[in-house]
C-alpha cells in the first residue's frame, strides 16, 4: 500500500481533512467514503488510480475526525454534494476530474449527478442505487412487497440511530457489529479507521445525524436549491457496482437497473463482494473503476 499525502481543506464554511495520492497537477478523482467507514477505506483503489494517472483527494466528510463537525449542524445529502462541489472548486478541478463514492457518498454521487450541469467527466457509485431507481426496483405484487419487507428488516440500524443520545453511546459496538453483519470478512484495520473517526459523541452524534437528517430533514438555505436532488433519477451516465453477497441492502435492487439510468452508464454485479465492495474483490473492482474511467 502507498502511504498517502494529507491535506486540510478549508471550503469557507467547514474544514475538510482528506487523504491525497498521485501528481498535484493530475486530473482530480475525489472519493467519497460511508458509514460506518473512513477515508482510509480507499487506501487499495487510491494508488491504482494515481498510477492511471489521477490525483486522488479522499475527504473525511464533515463531521467525521479529523475533518470538523460543521457549526450549521447540516448532515443533509444537499450539504454533502454542496461539500463536493466546493471541494472540486478549492482544488482547481476542471472538466477531467472524476467522482467515486461508496454508501453515502454514492447518494451523494447519485444527488450531484441529478443535473446535467456537474463538473465530472466520469462518476462511479459503490453499494448504494438511485434512490429513485430503487422506488422502481423488482417487480409489482408480493415479490415487490417481499424485496422491500427483507430490506426493512436489513436497515434496522436507521431505525435504531433515530433514537436520541443511546446510539452515540454504543458506537463501539454497533460499528464492528455492522462491518460483520455487512459481510463477508472485515480487516481489523478498517474497522480501527472507522472507530476512530468518531472518537467523541460529538463526533458520533454528527455522524448518525446523517441517517437523522434523511426522516427529519432541516437543509440549511445555502444548501436548500439542492434538497430534493437526492430522489430524483441521475442525468448523466454512471457506473454502478453491488456485491452479491452485500448483508446492508439487497444485490436484488439492481433488477433492471440497468434500463432505469441514462444511456451509457453500466450496473456490474461482484460475485463474493459484500456491501465494501472495493475492499472485498478488490482486483476485479479496480479494474472495472479504471476502465470506465478511460473510456
Amino acid at each position: 500500500m502507498t502511504a498517502p499525502g494529507r491535506v486540510v481543506l478549508d471550503l469557507g464554511h467547514i474544514r475538510l481533512h482528506a487523504l491525497t495520492w498521485g501528481e498535484p497537477d493530475a486530473p482530480l478523482a475525489i472519493c467519497l467514503h460511508g458509514f460506518p467507514d473512513s477515508a482510509w477505506t480507499w487506501r487499495h483503489l487510491a494508488p491504482r488510480l494515481a498510477v492511471a494517472g489521477y490525483r486522488v483527494v479522499a475527504p473525511f466528510t464533515r463531521g467525521y475526525a479529523p475533518s470538523e463537525i460543521p457549526d450549521d449542524g447540516d448532515y443533509h445529502v444537499a450539504a454533502l454534494a454542496h461539500d463536493v462541489l466546493r471541494l472540486h472548486r478549492e482544488l482547481g478541478g476542471d472538466d477531467r476530474a472524476v467522482l467515486i463514492g461508496h454508501d453515502w457518498g454514492a447518494l451523494t454521487a447519485h444527488a450531484v449527478l441529478a443535473r446535467v450541469d456537474h463538473p465530472f467527466r466520469r462518476v462511479v457509485a459503490i453499494a448504494v442505487p438511485p434512490i429513485a431507481a430503487m422506488r422502481q426496483a423488482g417487480t409489482s405484487g408480493r415479490t415487490r412487497l417481499r424485496l422491500i419487507g427483507r430490506q426493512m428488516a436489513m436497515s434496522w440500524y436507521i431505525a435504531f440511530n433515530q433514537i436520541p443520545f443511546l446510539p452515540e453511546r454504543t458506537l463501539g459496538w454497533l460499528i464492528p457489529a455492522l462491518w460483520r453483519r455487512w459481510g463477508p470478512t472485515p480487516e481489523a484495520d478498517d474497522i480501527d479507521h472507522a472507530v476512530a473517526a468518531v472518537p467523541t459523541r460529538a463526533h458520533g452524534a454528527a455522524v448518525l445525524g446523517y441517517y437523522r437528517a434523511m426522516l427529519r430533514p432541516r437543509v440549511d438555505p445555502r444548501y436548500a436549491d439542492r434538497a430534493s436532488d437526492w430522489l430524483k433519477p441521475p442525468r448523466t451516465p454512471l457506473l454502478y457496482l453491488h456485491g452479491t453477497r452485500d448483508g446492508c441492502m439487497q444485490v436484488e435492487f439492481t433488477n433492471g437497473l440497468a434500463e432505469l439510468l441514462p444511456a451509457g452508464s453500466e450496473v456490474v454485479r461482484i460475485d463474493g463482494a459484500g456491501h465494501f465492495v472495493h475492499l472485498d474483490q478488490r482486483d476485479a473492482v479496480h479494474r472495472r473503476i479504471v476502465g470506465f474511467l478511460r473510456s
